[in-house]
């Protein structure tokens, strides 16, 4: 009881006058509680029960009692301006009403891979470069998909528009400590990136969840709006968050090793082996939208092939240069669209696969594959990741190593979530059907 007594105390000295909870639900939407001061000790010690039937992927309505425990590592002081009074945010754990945790928790599935590397006294690293676009508003105040600016790579102002915006984003993140390293503009037309600097997994996953809220809140006072959806236009680049990862014990990096031909490890190849082997059926968590398979097309810098490269940008899993402490996978499939404490999981779980079973990768591609022709993709043994949600269903289904780690209860209700979704989606007759079909037939 020694923290909590510890918190509530620094609650008191920072007085501070709302407590916000907040945690996810199984596609990563976040949802929030706010607490008076008057139930702040009521509330640290005993957490708040809530009705989880309300909740997507958590409990049915006949047995939906769940309590929701503050993280209190998770302790953050709110910069949002407009708030009435000074704000803390607390990441929850979800538990059943007896006491134990909830299989359904997202965060507790990140929890038990990470938990695989601790016992070792590893930890891996994660460090994620989150795009999004800067859309105008309408005169209502509804967003647009018009672009806040019509800048391209690393643009400046006056053709960055939003140069401003992303100025008090990174003003607002260092106040939450949370060590951003660079802002830029992307590819597309009001397209951007910010990078934070690496942390544990289950702290960035953390994070993430407040970052895109910064630059979303940010974006509106400005009269923008943000978002991280993967591909709101077409014929443009779209939305990725590429995900580096290295892993540790005590200070060396793991993934380090002076005399190999790419400066990586065993552990790392091994590590890498797992991803390639595995990553075809993780598609569904970590490319979890109808939408995000627009993004994932040859042509606009997404990767749609499964190779790993030293340079080359076309493939899945590239090596950045780096010196021994940087030493580092960079995987370049995921959107932040999704879960991120399942898609870390799902991360950790295919490498240490690779790991636990010494699985050696291909060889390296150092030519641009989206310039390759099948039979050249063939040749050196290239295959390609799902092309819908539909094909990411069935890979996902057909793979022993995602119920492992997600366990029946998440695994289960994905499948159910997203086999809906994706019924609803082929329902649905789209503009371009009618303006391609009507008149012919």
């Amino acid at each position: 009881m020694q923290d909590e007594e510890s918190y509530i105390e620094k609650l008191k000295e920072d007085k501070v006058e709302f407590l916000q909870l907040q945690f996810t639900d199984i596609i990563g939407s976040v949802k929030s509680l706010t607490i008076p001061h008057n139930r702040f000790e009521d509330v640290i010690y005993n957490g708040v029960m809530f009705d989880g039937s309300s909740i997507v992927g958590y409990k049915q309505i006949e047995n939906s009692d769940m309590k929701a425990v503050p993280e209190l590592s998770s302790y953050t002081i709110l910069t949002n301006e407009n708030y009435a009074g000074k704000t803390v945010r607390f990441i929850c754990k979800i538990f059943n009403p007896d006491g134990t945790r909830f299989e359904g928790d997202p965060r507790y599935i990140l929890e038990k891979q990470v938990e695989r590397l601790s016992k070792e006294n590893k930890r891996i690293n994660i460090g994620p470069e989150l795009e999004y676009f800067i859309f105008n508003q309408d005169e209502e105040g509804e967003p647009t998909i018009e672009p806040s600016d019509y800048g391209g790579y690393f643009d400046k102002e006056p053709l960055d528009r939003s140069f401003t915006v992303k100025q008090e984003i990174i003003r607002k993140l260092e106040g939450l400590n949370y060590f951003p390293e660079a802002s830029h503009h992307e590819v597309a037309y009001g397209q951007h990136e910010i990078d934070v600097k690496y942390s544990d997994a289950i702290t960035m996953a953390d994070r993430i969840i407040m970052i895109k809220s910064v630059v979303k809140e940010t974006a509106n006072e400005y009269g923008y709006y943000a978002t991280f959806m993967p591909k709101p236009i077409k014929g443009v680049n779209g939305n990725g968050m590429h995900v580096h990862q290295s892993i540790f014990s005590g200070d060396e990096n793991l993934f380090y090793k002076e005399s190999t031909k790419h400066g990586l490890s065993d552990y790392a190849m091994h590590y890498l082996g797992g991803l390639l082997k595995n990553v075809k059926s993780s598609s569904l968590v970590l490319a979890s939208t109808v939408n995000s398979y627009k993004r994932l097309i040859p042509g606009y810098e997404a990767p749609v092939y499964i190779a790993w490269a030293n340079r080359n940008r076309s493939a899945l899993v590239r090596i950045p240069s780096a010196a021994p402490k940087g030493k580092r996978l960079e995987l370049r499939y995921p959107d932040s669209a999704g879960n991120q404490y399942l898609q870390f999981a799902a991360i950790i779980g295919m490498g240490l696969d690779g790991i636990e079973n010494k699985i050696d990768p291909p060889d390296s591609i150092e030519k641009n594959i989206f310039e390759m022709n099948e039979e050249e993709r063939k040749k050196y043994g290239i295959e390609s990741m799902p092309a819908s949600l539909g094909q990411a269903i069935t890979a996902f289904k057909e793979s022993s190593l995602m119920k492992e780690i997600f366990g029946d209860y998440i695994y289960n209700n994905l499948i159910r979530i997203k086999e809906n979704e994706w019924a609803d989606f082929r329902q649905y007759v789209t503009d371009w059907e009618i303006n391609r079909y009507l008149d012919i037939y």
